[in-house]
């Protein structure tokens, strides 16, 4: 195996170990809003554009890219808060009123890829990136536990992927991904949920530590020109099977099942002509699939206690607790993303790229006390980047601009209607890679 090789796939390992580290924080629901400084810079679009693929794109565009490698790394600014109106004082769960914002503001995270051309019609890379995740460390005992001076969560999901792509005409490619996941989590702050009777099991529902798990799933992609300048892209990745996050079996539906969800995008790019191209994206995320995300705060269910007319309490016999498989989750909705991105490459050895972004709102607003922990409510975003080839090496810079709008979802406090919550959030990043 040649040195270059070697050295590649070394660093593919050590980028898993730093990632192990870092945290990265919402954009389309907890998915990054695109991938690799260059998709960034269209706002995520580009199903249908190999130029831009390796990083977690298209895997049927990998094979029209050539011997490439490619390494980068991204500067996230997530500001997330929420705040807290008065309440009833009859309530059986108060919160205290105020605006509080969550600290660690500043995530760094790294992305690789390489690709090899098999012979002319087929090719195999492999990449690591990081995913969305969710993030939230409030300087406060927001839920009133006592053992533990901050509230939050902690999520970080990292992929390495393994791709073999292959023309199946001369416009015409397939790709397949297998995909390798890691993941941890850890949650603080919520042993009030325990002491309420809320959990089937309070010693695995916070406070543990980090735990880790780890699954695997596979992604498909087709990528062909319809007609002169126009191609059609389409992927679809399914849903990554996760080991359970055992020391979290009190708090996450199906006793601590955490799978990622699948999704599907299509889109097309269109060459107008040597200089501009336009692209437009749609990519459908699936919360659904999985149970901890997806599962409503029910109190009717929820609550280990109803109370009759008259106001006298009894156990409540449809009880679901937290950790059973119809437990309490984030309420998170299916979501759909439309993403437009151009790009231009009429100045010389420059390529300029902008784009724009829209999901639908994942939290509805019967959800908002549980997404405290989690609020990722970003709908929109705008991106710009561009790209420079340095001589005729081949070797080229890329840097995006990723600004997401300030969003925000209010609603009331389930356990006492009469107090609103209001959870809001925005976010600046900027990504720099080179390819050579």
């Amino acid at each position: 195996m040649k040195t270059t090789t070697k050295i590649i796939f070394s660093a593919l390992f050590v980028l898993a170990g730093i990632f192990s580290t870092q945290s990265v924080k919402a954009t389309d629901g907890y998915f990054g809003v695109g991938y690799g400084a260059q998709n960034k810079g269209l706002g995520g679009a580009g199903i249908a554009w190999y130029k831009n693929s390796l990083i977690n794109g298209n895997p049927a565009g990998h094979v029209f890219l050539g011997k490439q490698y490619q390494v980068g790394v991204g500067f996230f600014n997530p500001n997330r808060e929420y705040t807290i109106g008065s309440g009833s004082d009859m309530s059986m769960f108060p919160l205290a009123p105020g605006t509080v914002e969550s600290d660690s503001k500043l995530f760094l995270m790294p992305s690789m890829g390489a690709n090899w051309m098999i012979n002319e019609n087929s090719s195999f890379s492999a990449t690591v990136f990081g995913n969305g995740g969710m993030n939230t460390d409030y300087p406060t005992m927001t839920f009133g536990d006592t053992s533990s001076e901050t509230t939050g969560v902690d999520l970080a999901q990292m992929f390495v992927g393994l791709t073999y792509s292959r023309k199946i005409a001369e416009k015409h490619s397939f790709g397949v991904t297998a995909l390798l996941a890691y993941q941890y989590f850890e949650a603080k702050g919520l042993a009030p949920f325990g002491g309420m009777g809320m959990s089937t099991d309070a010693t695995k529902l916070t406070g543990n530590g980090h735990d880790n798990g780890f699954g695997y799933g596979v992604k498909f992609g087709y990528m062909g020109e319809l007609a002169k300048g126009l191609h059609l892209g389409a992927s679809y990745q399914t849903m990554l099977y996760m080991s359970e996050f055992d020391d979290y079996a009190g708090l996450f539906a199906e006793q601590g099942d955490f799978n990622i969800p699948s999704t599907w995008t299509v889109g097309l790019a269109y060459e107008i002509n040597e200089d501009w191209t336009v692209m437009a994206d749609y990519k459908a995320i699936n919360y659904t699939d999985v149970a901890s995300v997806s599962n409503p705060m029910d109190m009717s269910i929820a609550s280990p206690v109803g109370f009759d007319a008259q106001g006298n309490m009894f156990p409540n016999p449809n009880f679901k607790g937290l950790g059973d498989d119809a437990g309490a989750g984030f309420g998170w909705e299916d979501i759909g993303v439309l993403k437009f991105g151009v790009e231009y490459a009429g100045v010389d050895s420059w390529t300029f790229r902008g784009g724009y972004s829209h999901c639908d709102q994942p939290i509805q607003k019967s959800e908002v006390m549980f997404n405290m922990l989690a609020p990722g409510v970003i709908e929109d975003h705008v991106t710009l980047g561009c790209s420079k080839v340095l001589g005729d090496s081949g070797k080229a810079l890329h840097l995006a601009l990723v600004y997401a709008l300030p969003a925000n979802v209010k609603g009331s406090n389930p356990m006492d209607p009469s107090q609103s919550i209001e959870i809001e959030m925005n976010q600046i990043e900027v990504e720099i890679a080179f390819t050579f």
